[in-house]
């Protein structure tokens, strides 16, 4: 006898604030009666915290002292001890998004070493001889807007043989000039990015210029803090030997899984993200494309 569980929120996005209400129903198939022990549904919001594997063995006190952070829990039960009948049964619940004492409930955040996750799980307890179900379904956080108004902080930059990072042989580099602008710093997470990149010359054809986007998550105790950078995404905003002195435009799209408005705790930090621009041409040095590194950006809603 085969029984099916699911969990289905009425809001199709899955996004909540906080004080809102979650609400949705449990829905059960079977094509024949169900006994159960109890039906429960519960609510849970964690952040989850781990060091690089470069970083393992500095801060051994760490995983002594941070446990996962518990930022919301709720349990219910929807259904006693009984049977549901067979076909298609639908039972309404509802979870209020209230934290207890001074919690703060964080952005939802997928992150590499920082993860802020929010989930609902129901299970089923069932006889010996039956095996108990459950399902758990992730929902979405997203902070209030702002009251402030942001006043946007633009900002150029000048990228040269000079200014490059992480280059060994820079005598061996081509001569070239890319100027630009990006149009703020303090950026709007549901808003993008954008703003401007000329070529002004170039001793070499370019083959590609890429965008990327890098976010640097810090975690640790007191014994010490461990700061990491790893890539979000890169897209390219030229390709080819593109014309000089003509504005080439950027335009970037936050993805909303992988970022969230800055936020500095005790613990850990994420939202300090920073914007890269490179450039592959023909001469381009030890088969790696060469990078500048702009301002960091930091991201708020509003």
């Amino acid at each position: 006898m085969s029984a099916s569980l699911d969990i289905r929120l009425k809001r199709a996005n899955k996004v909540y604030h906080e004080g809102e209400v979650l609400a949705g129903v449990v829905a059960i198939v079977s094509k024949e009666a169900v006994q159960h022990q109890g039906i429960t549904l519960t609510m849970e919001g964690i952040v989850n915290l781990q060091l690089s594997s470069k970083s393992v063995g500095v801060f051994e006190a760490f995983y002594n002292s941070v446990k996962p952070i518990q930022l919301i829990t709720s349990n219910i039960e929807v259904v006693k001890q009984g049977k549901v009948p067979g076909g298609k049964t639908e039972i309404p619940f509802e979870f209020p998004l209230h934290t207890k004492g001074n919690k703060v409930l964080y952005e939802t955040y997928h992150g590499v070493f920082v993860n802020i996750q929010y989930t609902l799980r129901c299970d089923m307890k069932r006889s010996l001889l039956a095996k108990d179900l459950s399902k758990t379904c992730e929902f979405m956080v997203h902070c209030l807007p702002q009251k402030a108004k942001l006043q946007p902080t633009p900002v150029d930059f000048t990228i040269t043989p000079e200014t490059l990072q992480n280059v060994r042989e820079r005598s061996l580099l081509p001569k070239f000039l890319i100027r630009g602008h990006l149009d703020a710093t303090n950026c709007v997470i549901t808003k993008p990015l954008t703003g401007e990149l000329v070529v002004e010359s170039s001793d070499v054809a370019i083959k590609s210029i890429e965008l990327q986007l890098v976010r640097v998550e810090t975690c640790g105790c007191a014994e010490g803090y461990a700061r990491d950078a790893t890539e979000i995404q890169n897209i390219q905003i030229a390709e080819g030997d593109v014309c000089h002195s003509l504005p080439i435009p950027i335009y970037m799209v936050f993805p909303r899984l992988f970022t969230c408005p800055t936020l500095e705790t005790i613990n850990f930090k994420v939202g300090e993200f920073t914007c890269n621009k490179y450039k592959s041409n023909s001469a381009t040095v030890c088969g790696l494309p060469m990078a500048d590194r702009c301002d960091s950006l930091f991201l708020c809603r509003v």
